[in-house]
């Protein structure tokens, strides 16, 4: 009788890198957050998106408002370090940060993702 194939370890499995997503109240704001995530090197790539009409429940009230989307290119170990900058830097009192664990890419671009946030020696 043949053994079962045993199952990968976790750190084979967890991500290279992190798609993080944010929004800001306007361009100005995201511009100004994208460019400093850049040059701490906790995101390697900051994507400003269009401006989108956002609808959620705030403080009881349902609420509509424009908001400017941002797609911030990270990895694992330099996350704790960019949701903190984040924070620091976003004018919202509770603001959107949420970590999407990139499962596949082009190894060339995620290894470049890796470079690129790597801290500083």
């Amino acid at each position: 009788m043949s053994e079962p194939p045993s199952a990968p370890s976790p750190a084979a499995d967890a991500p290279r890198a992190l798609l993080v997503l944010t929004n800001l109240p306007d361009a100005a704001h995201a511009q100004t957050l994208a460019a400093a995530l850049v040059e701490a090197r906790l995101a390697a790539c900051v994507n400003i998106l269009a401006p989108c009409t956002s609808v959620y429940r705030w403080q009881g009230a349902v609420e509509t408002t424009t908001e400017v989307p941002l797609l911030i290119k990270t990895t694992p170990a330099r996350y704790a370090e960019l949701e903190a900058a984040i924070r620091a830097h976003h004018p919202y009192e509770l603001p959107e940060i949420v970590s999407v664990p990139v499962t596949q890419g082009l190894p060339a671009y995620i290894d470049w993702v890796a470079a690129e946030t790597a801290a500083a020696e």
